[in-house]
């Protein structure tokens, strides 16, 4: 079990009278972590630390920036052992996952150091003589970002390097499943030697996140928002920041189609969606969720992946030996999984593998015949429960994939490229893939959704332009003649 801190203005600091909450692991319930279970004095303290920091690293030069970022890159790498230690114990995931989430994660904070020379404004035409006019990017203020369990160590640094970056201070607020995780993160960046008041990290309750989000958004040196999770609460964070008019980047749930062309290769969309559908036991915002296949080919398709998901290995990721599906992260998972196969068994689905589960070590499970009568054609299962959709031709794959109100990832498989680009230009998703899975991630690329799965975009330029203020700032050169 681990104690921790947060930190606020470089101090290793506890909570208001000592509240602590406790996380336990999924698979045993042993405790994982004890944190500080913060109130709203401690959050506006953290707000207070940051605005007062944002005086002076506003005006820090880029290089100094990157040259910081670039040794926190260096130091999350180096902590391999530990993050991998609390993923397993804090969320059940596997250490190929943890692996997996440092080294996209160290990537990240390099992009976002290559970004610091690159926040560029433009000089714009005027109809006034003389007139030298500007679009000049400057740093917002204090950024507030809120990171998940799910992919903690991507989605944790992901909250907060472009914003630094960008000259803004930031909180990061831990996640209640993963407070140790995320502290491991703030840990790089304290020791990459980031002043005072620059990186701040608070943790809290899980009945007092509303309270500590109120109070930080409401906070006038709080400019920016951005926020990875359910779209539920999603919404509720949309809601808190349009009461106090800040800007929000939203990226929220996913129920992404991987669309089988009657031309698809098989062996390569089997692949792609064993991977799509079961990585971190299908516990992530891209993760494949409806399989959308062409009749002609189904039979063969759902027979060689159906044989492929009973291969994937299943265990304890905190043992040593090696294992695809680790634990989902809590029972609440396991119960609503189970709900939607009795649900789609009772409407005429057909199981084609796995099945239901009486523990958070939850098999690759295939619902194959799935129709828009059943609820796991509509609903997120966010685990390693799959629906395949059998459809006839090109048209009726379309709307079968935005036959959904989310629009986060997709894929579309194909041998003529040019008939499945033209596929993927009519889903309704912030992000597309030709002959990839849905589960792809670059740091430089524009990352978000689009319908419920929220708004705004992360990632290289994109990012920039987030999670700074641009501004129109002009200079009279010459005397500039007045009507009177």
């Amino acid at each position: 079990m681990s104690d921790m801190s947060m930190l606020i203005n470089g101090l290793k600091v506890t909570a208001e009278k000592g509240a602590y909450f406790e996380r336990r692991n999924p698979l045993d319930g042993t405790v994982a972590t004890r944190a500080p279970a913060a109130s709203p004095a401690d959050a506006l303290m953290a707000a207070d630390a940051a605005a007062e920091a944002f005086r002076t690293w506003s005006e820090t030069g880029p290089s100094e920036r990157r040259m910081l970022l670039l040794k926190a890159a260096d130091k999350l790498e180096a902590k391999l052992p530990q993050f991998v230690e609390a993923v397993a114990a804090e969320t059940g995931a596997t250490g190929m996952w943890a692996g997996f989430n440092v080294m996209l994660a160290a990537g990240m904070i390099r992009e976002a150091a290559s970004l610091t020379t690159q926040i560029a404004g433009e000089v714009i035409p005027s109809d006034v003589p003389g007139s030298l006019s500007m679009g000049i990017r400057q740093p917002a203020g204090v950024v507030l970002g809120i990171a998940p369990w799910n992919a903690p160590i991507i989605l944790g640094v992901r909250a907060i390097a472009t914003p630094l970056a960008c000259g803004n201070t930031v909180i990061l607020k831990g996640s209640e499943n993963c407070p140790r995780t995320h502290q491991l993160i703030i840990e790089a960046f304290a020791e990459a030697g980031f002043p005072a008041g620059v990186v701040n990290y608070v943790t809290n309750a899980p009945h007092d996140a509303g309270a500590v989000v109120e109070a930080i958004v409401s906070h006038p040196a709080v400019r920016r928002v951005n926020f990875t999770g359910s779209t539920r609460v999603g919404r509720l964070i949309a809601q808190t920041c349009a009461k106090y008019l800040k800007p929000a980047v939203l990226e929220l749930g996913g129920k992404a189609p991987l669309v089988i062309l009657d031309d698809a290769d098989i062996d390569d969309a089997v692949n792609a969606a064993a991977f799509g559908c079961f990585a971190n036991s299908g516990q992530i915002c891209m993760s494949t969720e409806r399989i959308i296949v062409d009749a002609k080919i189904a039979d063969e398709f759902v027979r060689k992946f159906a044989a492929k998901a009973k291969s994937l290995p299943l265990g304890d990721p905190r043992k040593p030996e090696p294992v695809v599906l680790g634990s989902v992260i809590g029972m609440s998972t396991v119960e609503h999984c189970n709900a939607l196969i009795d649900d789609a068994l009772a409407k005429g689905a057909k199981l084609a593998c796995g099945g239901k589960a009486d523990s958070t070590l939850m098999p690759a499970t295939l619902l194959d015949h799935v129709t828009p009568k059943m609820r796991i054609y509509h609903e997120e299962t966010f685990g390693p429960v799959k629906a395949i959709v059998r459809v006839r031709g090109v048209d009726e794959a379309i709307a079968c994939a935005n036959d959904n109100e989310y629009g986060l990832s997709a894929a579309v498989f194909g041998r003529d490229i040019a008939r499945a680009f033209n596929v993927a230009r009519k889903i309704d998703s912030g992000i597309c893939h030709v002959n990839a899975p849905t589960v792809h991630d670059e740091a430089q690329m524009p990352f978000g959704g689009v319908k419920g799965s929220g708004m705004g975009r992360f990632g290289g330029r994109a990012g920039v332009y987030e999670f700074t203020e641009l501004r129109w700032i002009t200079v009279q050169t010459t005397p500039r003649h007045y009507p009177f």
